[in-house]
């Protein structure tokens, strides 16, 4: 009788521990914000988007999802829509995967007064980087690779992808040299945040997926960042710095999430004014 009862307290919580991981995953994104004063030369404010890690692969991210997430940005009115690498992914356990041209198309749903930039990862870069920036292209989405633009101002270092080592951050810290004022670095992992000098800017990354499996009291068991919890999820401040790392919209390696959920954060830009 007592065995009778564990077994099927087992199998109950199995279900319920099922059930949660495919709700996290499929979650309409969390929107998180964030206000950071920064020099904007002239104008009054500036609100950027941020997306990571789509990921796109069934069952969990299809391009109808990706197409609804688009709908979801337009209705949050960015200025600026960067996003942090991972497009695509070909991880073993999808059980269907897609084409560039395929996972890419929902993005031609975006508002076209909204200026689109990007930097590849590292599932990018193994699946075929030069047709992702093609494909991107069509869509009107630049894709930075160790270069600086000036975006309404704002001044946008684009690093490439630092997780299988085509990051090049001395390249960037030249380019954002010639501009005067901060810098706003997109990068796919946060762990350049690490080799920023002082006071140089804030930095947009993802990557982590906040651990994607994590404990239900915080933290993960793996963040694929060279510094653990350090840097591996939210807004961190140091050395006159801030980092924000999204836990992205999709998954890599295994097609579920628990205890962390998909993300847009919002980053309202509000000019610095002088005393």
């Amino acid at each position: 009788m007592r065995r009778n009862w564990f077994g099927a307290f087992a199998l109950a919580s199995i279900a319920l521990l099922a059930g949660k991981a495919w709700h996290d995953t499929m979650r309409e994104p969390v929107v998180r914000q964030i206000e950071l004063p920064f020099d904007l030369r002239g104008r009054d404010a500036l609100r950027i988007v941020l997306l990571a890690d789509i990921h796109v692969a069934g069952p969990d991210m299809p391009p109808e999802r990706l197409e609804r997430i688009v709908g979801q940005v337009n209705a949050l009115r960015p200025d600026l829509l960067l996003i942090a690498g991972d497009f695509v992914s070909d991880k073993r356990t999808a059980t269907q995967h897609y084409t560039v041209a395929e996972a890419l198309a929902p993005l031609a749903g975006l508002r076209p007064d909204i200026i689109r930039l990007a930097v590849p990862g590292n599932h990018d870069h193994w699946r075929d980087v030069e047709a992702i920036e093609h494909e991107l292209a069509q869509h009107s989405i630049g894709l930075l690779r160790n270069q600086v633009v000036n975006a309404s101002g704002v001044i946008i270092g684009g690093l490439d992808d630092d997780f299988t080592g085509r990051a090049d951050l001395e390249a960037v810290f030249q380019q954002v040299a010639t501009f005067d004022g901060s810098a706003l670095f997109l990068s796919h992992s946060p762990d350049p945040f690490a080799d920023l000098p002082a006071s140089s800017g804030i930095m947009l990354a993802g990557h982590t997926h906040c651990g994607q499996l994590a404990w239900p009291w915080g933290g993960s068991p793996s963040t694929m960042s060279e510094y653990g919890q350090r840097y591996a999820c939210g807004a961190v401040r140091e050395n006159g710095n801030v980092l924000v790392t999204s836990a992205g919209l999709g998954t890599s390696v295994l097609p579920i999430r628990l205890f962390t959920q998909p993300e847009i954060w919002v980053i309202d830009l509000v000019a610095i004014r002088d005393r």
